[in-house]
């Protein structure tokens, strides 16, 4: 069992003795989590995505998963997106760079690091080297994702869980990142930040922008994605998905790269929709984020401004300069 030289660490995330490693379970404090493939199940069985359920054997109790702040669909979707585009490319170390900019990551040697919604992992895989212990939390069905993608990573912990419910104890990590996820869950981003901070004294986070600091008709584009993207997200048919995927990747985002490009020359780069985050970006990188963007239901956006008045919660918060817009450092 993967678990079984993990104890300690368990019992110290836990905040309890009170821990007992089976075969197929941990038990805390006589509660027992599953363990499927090597990966520790902290959602309430009623909120399973329909696969494992079917694995378990577990009923389904629509009574929980109808709850206002938890979203079947967006669990289904990002499930689907993984399993999809599980692979970590070349251009994901890039953007780990650009993520980890406000981060001095020769400090995280003996710290305990969350990755808090990790989809497949990937900045993980650029990380866990760099530190003593990474918790991985996702839940959906990447998480098994996760799990092959960091096969040969021993100082790695796997959990499905909601980090809105999330039984660990204060302060369990050192740092918590949670980059591209807060901005999809059904309850204010914001106030979901300010609430995660008793689990780490520092919180690094990436949240969609408002275009605050881009041309008027970067915004007039997003409204008509926006009007689409609620449209194409109640539809869940693979085959439809992936069709559009590609259809608006080469049609619409590939187009825009190339615009960008010929206008690099002329420092005009910055004026074309999408141009600047994908320059230089793989298909499949680009087919990912074009299939997050437009079948997700739920999408928040947030100025500079408004991330920057978390400093009335925070003792410090920074915002970094560069891409992507905006990534920020919360200390508590």
């Amino acid at each position: 069992m993967y678990c079984t030289g993990k104890l300690e660490s368990l019992r110290d995330i836990w905040g309890t003795q009170e821990v007992v490693l089976n075969a197929d379970s941990v038990v805390v404090r006589n509660q027992a989590y599953p363990v499927v493939d090597d990966v520790i199940i902290l959602l309430d069985p009623s909120l399973y995505p329909d696969h494992l359920r079917r694995r378990l054997a577990s009923p389904r109790r629509d009574s929980v998963r109808s709850t206002n702040d938890f979203a079947e669909d967006i669990q289904f979707t990002f499930g689907e997106e993984w399993k999809k585009f599980p692979r970590i490319l070349p251009e994901h170390e890039c953007e780990f760079r650009q993520y980890f900019d406000l981060i001095d990551l020769s400090r995280l040697r003996n710290s305990r690091v969350c990755d808090l919604g990790c989809g497949i992992g990937r900045w993980s895989y650029f990380l866990h080297a760099k530190c003593r212990e990474i918790v991985l939390i996702d839940f959906s069905e990447a998480i098994f994702v996760a799990r092959e993608n960091l096969r040969n990573v021993p100082n790695a912990l796997f959990f499905m869980g909601d980090l809105k419910r999330l039984p660990f104890r204060d302060d369990f990590a050192d740092l918590i990142f949670c980059l591209g996820v807060l901005h999809h869950l059904p309850t204010c981003a914001l106030e979901e930040v300010q609430r995660l901070k008793r689990y780490a004294p520092e919180l690094l986070i990436y949240l969609y922008y408002a275009l605050d600091n881009r041309p008027m008709h970067f915004r007039l584009v997003l409204g008509i994605v926006t009007w689409l993207r609620k449209l194409l997200s109640k539809v869940s048919n693979a085959t439809f998905r992936s069709v559009f995927t590609d259809l608006a990747t080469l049609g619409f985002y590939v187009p825009l790269v190339w615009l960008g490009k010929a206008l690099r020359p002329l420092r005009w780069s910055h004026y074309v929709p999408v141009a600047e985050a994908y320059h230089g970006k793989s298909l499949e990188r680009i087919r990912q984020d074009v299939y997050d963007r437009f079948f997700t239901s739920i999408e928040q956006r947030f100025s500079r401004r408004q991330i920057e008045q978390l400093n009335q919660r925070f003792a410090q918060v920074i915002v970094s300069e560069q891409l992507p817009y905006w990534h920020f450092l919360c200390c508590r």
